[in-house]
């Protein structure tokens, strides 16, 4: 009868299209006793979930420019299914997940599309002091508004396969390295031009103190192509770039209540065609976590990095930025979260562009949450937001204000 009530909530889940209050209430109404939230499996723990959001500048347009049809704003649906995965398999791990999700909008029924992400994890070990992990994820979404607007609908996907390792050949002292390749493409012919691929190698050495700090050094090398770029477009742009880094890697444990971390040092990012665009200097992120007391915890974070970006004419930015997050465990069923954000790219730094301006952008976020467990395997929730940007018009990164609220729902089977 449990199994029967479960796949009657899946399926309704996948194939209906309800307002998110009778969603929510079929789904918590079906699965609200203690034994209809017993596990299915110990290795494979299915999940629905549902969102339903207001958004009152869905496409990010600056304040002087009307709807490509209208109104600006609009609401949207989120159908999920899916399953997480955790299996030993003697001393390795494989976890994982698998994600389906349908999304429809109200008013711009034309971005309307099916999302996947996928992803699987192997931690292995070999012997004492050998370990590592390796693993591949595939993940398809529309692509954000923020920073190409259109209203013709563009999917990216985005693939990573990954390889690392490290030994602990003193009880220490740690050598570590990895491979990884990271690929984005989107469906959009006119986006095609940013398609790219990135390899990355790494390599580093640390130490381990008895307190569990560390510190150590950082060897990184990336390869970045931009493959669909004709020679015009490769002479003008360039058709990839080469970045080394070497930083220090520190984790420092202050106290039981407070950490450090650290990653940062020199950068030297190279256009391959275009040598007069090449750029060097400091790149870092220090990132702190505070919990003064048991229920509430603090994270902050200052960072300059250099990113990439989703548009048709520059491609990537020095980025500068800063933010303050807090959770708050209020109950043993409601947690609060809160997070405030600003970041500023400077787009001439990394393209050797002239631009308008400074030829930079700047972002504020704010947004709030609030979740609520009434069992251990259902959520409810809800979070408000605020952005306003200060940009750059003439590379689609204009300045802009959006606000909006979102309600959420998810079983876990």
């Amino acid at each position: 009868m449990l199994n029967s009530l479960r796949k009657n909530a899946v399926a309704a889940a996948l194939t209906a299209r309800p307002r998110l209050p009778a969603l929510l209430l079929a789904l918590a109404g079906t699965l609200a006793s203690g034994a209809a939230l017993a596990d299915i499996s110990d290795t494979i723990k299915p999940f629905v979930a549902t969102t339903y959001s207001y958004d009152d500048n869905l496409m990010r347009l600056p304040d002087d420019v009307p709807g490509f049809s209208g109104p600006r704003s609009d609401t949207s649906r989120m159908l999920q299914a899916g399953f997480l995965f955790n299996r030993p398999i003697g001393r390795q791990i494989l976890t994982g997940q698998a994600k389906w999700s349908k999304v429809s909008f109200d008013r711009f029924s034309q971005f309307d599309y099916d999302g996947k992400d996928f992803l699987a994890d192997l931690e292995w070990h070999i012997a004492n002091h050998l370990e590592g992990h390796a693993g591949a994820s595939y993940a398809q979404t529309l692509t954000p508004f923020s920073d190409f607007q259109t209203n013709v609908r563009n999917l990216r996907t985005q693939r990573r396969e990954y390889l690392n390792g490290a030994w602990r050949f003193h009880p220490s002292w740690r050598v570590r390295g990895g491979l990884s390749r990271d690929r984005y493409s989107y469906d959009l012919p006119s986006q095609a031009f940013s398609n790219w691929t990135e390899d990355a190698t790494e390599l580093g050495v640390d130490y381990l103190a008895p307190s569990n700090s560390r510190i150590g050094v950082q060897l990184r090398h990336l390869n970045g192509k931009y493959p669909n770029r004709n020679a015009l477009e490769s002479s003008v742009y360039g058709s990839g770039y080469r970045q080394d880094e070497i930083k220090a890697n520190i984790y420092w444990a202050l106290s039981g209540i407070t950490q450090l971390e650290f990653l940062g040092g020199w950068v030297r990012h190279r256009n391959n065609l275009l040598s007069g665009r090449d750029v060097s200097g400091t790149n870092g992120r220090l990132s702190m976590y505070w919990q003064p007391l048991g229920k509430v915890n603090f994270t902050g974070m200052v960072w300059r990095e250099f990113g990439s970006v989703d548009n048709s004419l520059v491609t990537s930015s020095l980025n500068t930025g800063a933010s303050v997050s807090a959770a708050w465990t209020a109950t043993a069923k409601v947690r609060v979260d809160a997070l405030l954000r600003q970041e500023r790219r400077d787009f001439s730094a990394v393209s050797g562009l002239v631009l308008p301006g400074d030829g930079r952008d700047t972002t504020r976020t704010v947004s709030l949450g609030v979740t609520y467990a009434p069992y251990q395997k259902i959520q409810l929730g809800v979070r408000v937001f605020q952005e306003r940007r200060e940009g750059v018009a003439i590379i689609d990164s204009g300045s802009y204000r959006a606000k909006g609220i979102s309600f959420n729902g998810s079983v876990q089977f």
